[in-house]
């Protein structure tokens, strides 16, 4: 074994060696967060020329192997707490967040058996507990982390489809898809996330099972035209499996009607799955919470806490409104849940759960709430809607400027408009100002469409950030495109 042991453990040579690299990591972050540029503005080929791997035989031991981390990787990552840094749904992390992680990493426990996080596994149980009362859930513990939005939305359109065969007498966990699968349709709206389409595809029944909603001039499920699917499916001998709806759309932020999707799916005896990654920190909200009604009529609801809960990557949930439903993915293994374990009442995760080997990722959750309390985390959630209003109130006096879409949640739809009709021109020019801006170090700006119309985008999850540090990102924008128009 090397002078210094690679291992952490309990002894005080490994101590030593970890107390070292974690301060020495430390310190090149603390140098890192006080860089004024938001990024240093190197080009995909310029970072892949500049990045190289160097394993050698020897190794270079722990305090190189850092330093080449800090020089590759730190210097050229993105500050996503800048206040110019609003292009995505990527938050900047509570300070606690942080603190959680190295817990984390340190006992590196899995979530898949008790035996192997017992505390852990506990702590987590609770936090669905809690979790499932936020949303109106009654009483119980049938949910679980994940790694994010897309995890949890497979696990509902999973456990919709298991259901929805179940119905008919037929185990899909036993004897796989069986007849006309062209029949078998989702229905979402034109706004939802791609990974609705992702994971049909996933479960082997293809983008072609997705049918999508049309959406009003807010990018909401239109009731109407979800009814005339639905009408229209039943013509076709289509049987609809599930109907995801969304509360918070990735750009425009918009929360489909809930509750009237809610009955509609009841009325068809529907799965309905809602899509809550984003619009779910409004559990906490003091000011929008109304904005969620309806959420808890959803049979699975999906969760997001690496977005507006600041948590750092990754952490979500999937909640099930039903624990009965659970028995459609169950499988033992003697070595992880056996019949024993669940006599005696042992909670092994593993059957709650897609992954089997999994991050003890509630923690950050749970230390964030007994840190922050629900009144702070409410401001701070709150902050960045009310923040999008102002800044789309500012936007629409400004020359040049035009608000696309009315904000919803914490996000602005823009663009930078010349005195031109040639749309074309117009969408180029907007695309463009993103990617200068980006180049150059300065700013992180959304690109998206949003009815057709290419826009500028800002994702004001930030709390630190304010009015005028958006009016000093908008002029960057106006500039640039002044810049770009004479060239």
């Amino acid at each position: 074994m090397s002078d210094v042991n690679p291992i952490l453990s309990g002894s005080a040579q490994s101590i030593a060696a970890y107390q070292d690299a974690i301060e020495q990591s430390t310190q090149a972050v603390v140098e890192w967060l006080k860089q004024p540029e938001m990024y240093q503005g190197k080009t995909v080929e310029q970072l892949r020329e500049r990045i190289n791997l160097n394993f050698t035989s020897q190794g270079l031991g722990n305090q190189a192997a850092i330093e080449r981390a800090v020089e590759y990787f730190l210097k050229d990552s993105l500050l996503v707490h800048h206040a110019q840094c609003v292009a995505h749904l990527h938050c900047p992390s509570l300070v606690i967040s942080q603190a959680a992680e190295v817990l984390i990493n340190a006992t590196n426990q899995s979530m898949d058996s008790w035996d192997q996080s017992p505390s852990a596994t506990i702590i987590e149980i609770k936090l669905i507990e809690w979790l499932r009362e936020q949303v109106g859930y009654a009483a119980g513990d049938a949910g679980v982390f994940t790694s994010g939005g897309t995890q949890s939305n497979l696990m509902g359109l999973m456990l919709a489809r298991d259901a929805f065969f179940a119905r008919q007498g037929h185990s899909i966990q036993q004897d796989g898809l069986t007849g006309d699968l062209s029949k078998i349709k989702v229905f979402c709206s034109e706004s939802a996330h791609f990974s609705v389409q992702k994971n049909m595809a996933l479960m082997g029944l293809g983008y072609r099972s997705v049918t999508q909603v049309k959406t009003d001039a807010f990018s909401r499920m239109d009731l109407a035209d979800l009814k005339d699917k639905l009408a229209q499916a039943k013509a076709n001998g289509e049987q609809v499996m599930a109907i995801v709806a969304t509360a918070g759309t990735t750009d425009a932020g918009a929360i489909d009607p809930l509750a009237d999707i809610a009955a509609l799916a009841a009325e068809h005896q529907i799965w309905m799955h809602v899509d809550a990654a984003w619009g779910g920190a409004l559990l906490l909200s003091e000011k929008y919470r109304d904005f969620l009604n309806g959420l808890e009529l959803a049979d699975s609801v999906t969760l997001d806490f690496h977005k507006q809960f600041f948590q750092t990557i990754s952490c979500g949930a999937f909640l099930l409104k039903d624990a009965r439903h659970y028995e459609l993915m169950r499988y033992q293994a003697a070595y992880l849940n056996s019949d024993f374990d669940e006599e005696a009442g042992v909670p092994n995760l593993v059957s709650k759960s897609l992954q089997t080997t999994r991050r003890f990722d509630a923690l950050k959750l749970w230390m964030g709430l007994e840190a922050l309390g629900k009144k702070q985390y409410a401001e701070i959630i709150d902050n960045g809607v009310t923040l999008a209003r102002d800044v789309a109130e500012f936007v629409k006096t400004q020359p040049h400027l035009e608000l696309v879409m009315e904000p919803q949640l914490a996000s602005v739809l823009f663009r930078f408009r010349p005195q031109s009709d040639d749309m074309a021109f117009v969408a180029l020019l907007n695309q463009r100002i993103g990617d200068v801006l980006l180049a150059s170090g300065s700013a992180n700006v959304g690109v998206t469409e949003a009815d057709g119309v290419t826009c500028l985008k800002l994702t004001l999850l930030n709390p630190t950030v304010c009015l005028e540090d958006v009016k000093v990102l908008l002029a960057s924008v106006k500039a640039t495109a002044e810049q770009l128009l004479k060239a």
